[in-house]
């Protein structure tokens, strides 16, 4: 089994899950006592979330660099980040090392693609739906649509994002409103929805929902496992 390296932290309520997951798919495939041989460096996210509030996104990278470098001198065979936004830097880390990043929206974008959709929804933090880094490689690399939520509509999924669910709450008000955002995109024309942001699929499952859900989390962490055990 190859040596995963885990950056987590942003948030911690998430960083269990990717825990939790990756473990419950290892076993799934090998039985018995197994579980992942990995390194988790899981981050102050209160330091991080200034940072990017600052829009100190190179300041971002460099921390994240210098925690890759360290899983990569752990002998670590690869890195998973345990967040979408702070993709928005991987480009950049992955230029400063020399094992691969396992990273979220290729993976996702894959996982579309089996589905033959051609339009798709995007839900996560305002930096990941406004952001170039994820849009741009779901339409220039993958030929996808992408259909974002209404300015007002991507203020409040912001706010609940690092307001509520970074701080381990869920309301069902909150899932209400959610829905209703999927509603909109639908009736848009999005023929499934990205969840991308870790926390979202605490929220909100395939079963609320009568388009598919992408969940970016267990997709990526399904792509981990599979690159682990190969």
């Amino acid at each position: 089994m190859k040596l995963l390296g885990l950056i987590g932290g942003m948030s911690w309520e998430s960083t269990i899950e990717y825990y939790r997951i990756i473990n419950e798919l290892v076993k799934e495939k090998l039985g018995g006592w197994n579980c992942a041989e990995l390194i988790l460096y899981s981050v102050n996210f209160n330091d991080i979330y200034r940072l990017q509030q600052q829009q100190k996104w190179d300041v971002v990278a460099e921390i994240l660099i210098g925690i890759s470098k360290k899983l990569e001198n752990a002998r670590c065979d690869a890195i998973v980040i345990c967040s979408n936004t702070a993709h928005k830097v991987a480009d950049k880390i992955i230029a400063e090392i020399t094992i691969p990043l396992i990273h979220v929206v290729d993976e996702t974008a894959k996982e579309i693609k089996r589905y033959k959709i051609g339009t798709i929804g995007l839900l996560g933090t305002k930096f990941t739906m406004e952001g170039e880094f994820y849009r741009k490689t779901l339409e220039n690399k993958y030929g996808l649509k992408v259909l974002l939520p209404s300015p007002k509509q991507i203020e409040y999924i912001d706010d609940k994002i690092f307001n509520e669910f970074a701080q381990g709450i869920f309301l069902d008000a909150t899932k209400s409103e959610f829905l209703d955002i999927i509603h909109d995109l639908k009736a848009n024309g999005a023929e499934g929805i990205i969840l991308g942001c870790t926390e979202i699929p605490l929220l909100i499952q395939q079963d609320d929902v009568d388009i598919p859900l992408f969940d970016t989390l267990r997709i990526h962490l399904e792509a981990a496992v599979q690159f682990v055990l190969s």
